[in-house]
């Protein structure tokens, strides 16, 4: 059965629109990158977060150019700035989240309140060919729900170690986290959804590509649960313009309350990047990923066929666009029987800075493993982003996303239903001294389903949760490694 590819067309050229708005603005010659020291320093967040108000010298410094490869599984950045040491963070932050009422959907339930208590880390160890970043949040939550939330713990982490000899460049990447919730707009506008906060203090190591972390857009997915991706990445620099990029990725999505469905993925990438000019590259790219749901009898294949194009500004642009043809098996073993079925594969990334900040809009259009809910769906995912400084001190953040899971039209007795997510919000922060920094957000999650855990004539088919979160983050000065 062939599946429809209007929505990914459409979406890449409005995208593409974009960029070209965007183009001219960034027209000027990009300001030539200088010798990095030693040892050299970590990522640059593309877009700085809302409470990243510790402003210290490593931001004025001069930016180098991203060197994510376009085939690769990490998204592009603006660039990185030079540090010129090794350093270690510690920290601490409050989080204070009022949610208008629980995920159980109980009929005109009040307000929730939910503080987190969290202990940050951050390091960058840098040596002459290798480089780890590290950024790691742990702590407790208490929640007024006590019937469905309740209190647990909270855990996020960001990895990536690097190691470069002469033409290879090797990377072990892992993000995981275990949230009582979707990671889907958690503490939007805030630090509370980042590893340390995302402040300015530690590396901001730039995230995997939605293709190769597990789906929680769906809400009807309950409880707490746990997710990971981890990816090995290798490039090998064929020419001075050629390179040749391999990875091999795991994500799992694992819940702990019953009655939903977990969900791994194995992926398997090979790539070729091909630099046309200082700023552009093409690149070609397969990608194939294996979906199993353990209890369930289904298993998926996804097989895609890329072409692949970048525009990098240092400093002010990062473009990437990608699409193909897309080929997926089904298996359900219960029925012995296999189907096939095929569409587009597709995705695009925007990122633009500006003097006073800067937003970003990102797309993505496949398979993904079905959010807890489904065995497989057909995803689309829109998000952007928008920051500027509105003072002296203070800034201001506007966000929004939105979802579409469609399920797989070739597995038997599937359902027929499709779950659109949409969310939006907005905050403000400002720093408090040199390493304190307090921000104030709202968030509005809608979705158009029947959530989990609601049963009878009083379940909603449309629900709109209301968050206000106010977050308080503070670290010590960057403490130097010898």
């Amino acid at each position: 059965m062939k599946k429809k590819a209007h929505k990914p067309v459409l979406a890449l050229v409005a995208l593409a629109a974009l960029s070209a708005l965007a183009l001219p603005l960034s027209a000027q010659e990009e300001p030539p990158s200088q010798d990095k020291p030693k040892p050299a320093g970590s990522s640059l967040d593309p877009l700085p977060p809302v409470n990243a108000g510790d402003q210290d010298q490593n931001s004025q410094n001069a930016m180098i150019p991203d060197s994510t490869p376009l085939t690769g599984v990490q998204n592009p950045t603006l660039g990185s700035p030079e540090v010129r040491h090794s350093y270690w963070v510690p920290g601490f932050q409050w989080s204070g989240s009022l949610q208008s009422h629980s995920y159980s959907q109980t009929p005109n339930s009040s307000w929730i309140m939910n503080n987190y208590l969290v202990g940050n880390f951050s390091l960058l160890q840098a040596w002459s060919h290798a480089e780890l970043d590290v950024n790691y949040s742990a702590g407790g939550f208490f929640s007024s729900d006590t019937s469905q939330q309740g209190n647990g713990y909270y855990q996020q982490l960001a990895l990536s170690q690097t190691f470069r000899q002469n033409r290879w460049t090797l990377q072990l990447l892992d993000q995981f986290s275990y949230l009582p919730q979707s990671s889907i707009g958690f503490g939007g506008g805030t630090g509370l959804g980042t590893p340390t906060g995302g402040g300015a203090s530690g590396p901001v190591i730039p995230g995997l590509n939605n293709n190769y972390v597990p789906n929680q857009s769906i809400f009807a997915a309950v409880g707490a649960r746990y997710s990971n991706a981890s990816s090995v990445q290798v490039t090998y620099n064929v020419t001075p313009r050629g390179s040749i990029t391999l990875s091999g990725s795991y994500g799992l999505l694992h819940f702990v309350d019953p009655g939903n469905i977990d969900n791994d993925t194995t992926t398997g990438t090979i790539g070729y990047n091909y630099t046309l000019t200082r700023n552009d590259a093409i690149g070609v790219f397969y990608r194939f990923s294996a979906y199993h749901y353990p209890g369930q009898p289904e298993a998926n294949g996804d097989h895609s066929a890329n072409f692949a194009y970048s525009r990098k500004l240092t400093g002010r642009l990062a473009l990437q666009l990608y699409g193909g043809p897309q080929f997926i098996t089904s298996r359900v073993t219960a029925n012995n029987r296999d189907s096939l079925t095929y569409g587009v594969n597709s995705g695009a990334s925007l990122v633009y800075g500006l003097p006073k900040g800067g937003f970003n809009v990102g797309y993505t259009h496949g398979m993904s493993g079905g959010s807890g809910v489904l065995t497989g769906t057909i995803s689309d995912q829109l998000t952007g982003s928008a920051t500027h400084t509105l003072s002296r001190i203070w800034s201001g953040q506007l966000n929004m996303g939105y979802s579409h899971n469609a399920p797989l039209s070739n597995v038997p007795n599937a359902t027929t239903q499709t779950f659109n997510t949409w969310n939006a919000g907005g905050g403000v922060s400002r720093p408090l001294g040199r390493t304190s920094t307090l921000a104030v957000a709202y968030n509005a999650t809608l979705t158009d389903y029947a959530l989990g855990g609601c049963t009878g004539t009083n379940c909603s088919s449309s629900n709109i949760f209301n968050y206000v979160t106010i977050n308080f983050q503070w670290h010590t000065r960057p403490l130097v490694l010898p």
